[in-house]
């Protein structure tokens, strides 16, 4: 089987229905929902197979959500006969679905961390006060020289360096407005606002940032089993010490996306599985380097496809 990286998506991947046919499929995606259920004390699984969606958009829904279909679909593929990988990377609360796939948490326990997480992030901010927008078609130091220009006394900064030409801005409202405007003028292809509950990943995650510390250090870490690339810093670690450090700044701190996928791809590893609902991650590692080889598994489909690919 061809070596591989595994993949692991972040908040705005969900959809109601996700993961219903994998755990139907699969007795070993079943027993993660189960086992989900089971740590949070209410039917996750249900909200993920049947909704409502407005239950599912919920952050502290959504996160372990997510994480849940995630790993799902990572021990669905293991029990066909996957290979484990030669690495893992997440964006944003992704990350931690990248260190259940490489032991340095316990599922049970990450799951409970990141339903925290989201509780911790929703409330950071008020209703309203907070905006997040994607800047398309300019380069993430000019973005961030529009938003040094806009914080005029507020938070507007990068939370996102995904793609070329794709970068996501959080902050207090009006700063985000400022700096989108400045964005078009500056030739920007477009400044789309985004639908969401708080400015994640800007300095306005403080508050969630504290909570979540006392959390993660009361949570176990082991060593990683296999290299985890992190968001904050776009490099590997490879000690509990260092992941749980990192998990920690990474809520305040921009998601270096591109960077992480292109530091990847210069230490050998050509060839990426996207695991979890969705396929964002297989798009924006095309748009990174054309010539790296991508897969997804979301469902019974992709599961298949993806392990029959990986064979050839």
């Amino acid at each position: 089987m061809r070596p591989f990286a595994a993949l692991f998506p972040g908040q705005g991947s969900q959809y109601p229905g996700m993961g219903k046919d994998l755990a139907a499929a699969e007795p070993a995606a079943a027993a993660v929902f189960a086992a989900a259920d089971a740590a949070l004390g209410f039917a996750l699984s249900t909200v993920c197979f049947e909704g409502p969606e407005a239950e599912l958009v919920r952050t502290e829904t959504t996160q372990p959500a997510i994480l849940t279909v995630a790993i799902a679909a990572f021990q669905a593929f293991e029990a066909r006969g996957g290979k484990p990988p030669v690495a893992a990377a997440g964006h944003s609360l992704g990350e931690y679905a990248a260190h259940v796939a490489a032991k340095t948490l316990r599922f049970d326990d990450a799951v409970r961390v990141v339903r925290e997480r989201g509780r911790f992030m929703q409330d950071a901010v008020p209703e309203g006060k907070g905006a997040m927008a994607a800047i398309l078609g300019l380069d993430r130091l000019a973005v961030l020289r529009l938003c040094a220009e806009a914080e005029q006394g507020e938070v507007v900064s990068c939370a996102n360096a995904n793609s070329p030409g794709q970068i996501v801005i959080a902050g207090h409202a009006a700063a985000v407005r400022r700096a989108c405007e400045a964005a078009i003028a500056a030739g920007a292809s477009r400044a789309v606002p985004l639908q969401v509950s708080a400015p994640f990943h800007c300095a306005l995650m403080e508050p969630a940032a504290r909570r979540l510390s006392a959390v993660l250090a009361a949570t176990t870490f082991c060593d990683p089993s296999i290299p985890v690339y992190t968001n904050v810093d776009a490099a590997v670690v490879t000690t509990a010490a260092a992941c749980r450090d990192a998990l920690g700044r990474q809520v305040v701190s921009s998601v270096r996306w591109e960077e992480e996928i292109l530091k990847m791809a210069h230490d050998g590893i050509d060839t990426f599985v996207e695991f979890g609902p969705g396929k964002v991650l297989v798009g924006l590692v095309r748009r990174i380097r054309k010539d790296l080889r991508v897969h997804s598994v979301s469902d019974a489909a992709g599961l298949a496809a993806t392990l029959q690919a990986l064979e050839s």
